[in-house]
């Protein structure tokens, strides 16, 4: 099982950029495809991005060109680059991993601020 700490929320300007880290500690790392999901206040908490065990990645159409998703298994973190950001990707960003061959996302981690002023 692997334990996840995310890092590198803030507040910034609209059109700013801020990366997001996720460490991960525990085993088999490498394993498992991590996601990035957010939550705004009132609304339910949405993926954002997942990076797969290939290194292939998905993500979501109000984000697709403005956010990248990255993994560094020799280091054991993700990464969340955002960049032209908006005021409404203000949330709770949190940090997610799943293990291969389930469909559920099984860790958490607790979860950044990120606020964007316009």
């Amino acid at each position: 099982q692997v334990q996840l700490v995310e890092s590198g929320g803030g507040l910034v300007q609209a059109g700013g950029s801020l990366r997001l880290s996720c460490a991960a500690s525990g085993s088999g790392f490498s394993a498992y495809a991590m996601g990035w999901h957010r939550q705004a206040p009132g609304k339910q908490r949405d993926l954002v991005a997942t990076i797969f065990r290939s290194g292939s990645a998905t993500y979501a159409d109000s984000v697709k060109g403005r956010f990248t998703i990255s993994r560094d298994n020799s280091k054991n973190t993700v990464y969340l680059q955002m960049n032209s950001l908006k005021p409404e990707d203000t949330a709770v960003y949190y940090c997610s991993a799943r293990p291969a061959f389930s469909i559920d996302w099984s860790r958490w981690g607790q979860g950044t601020q990120v606020t964007v002023s316009s």
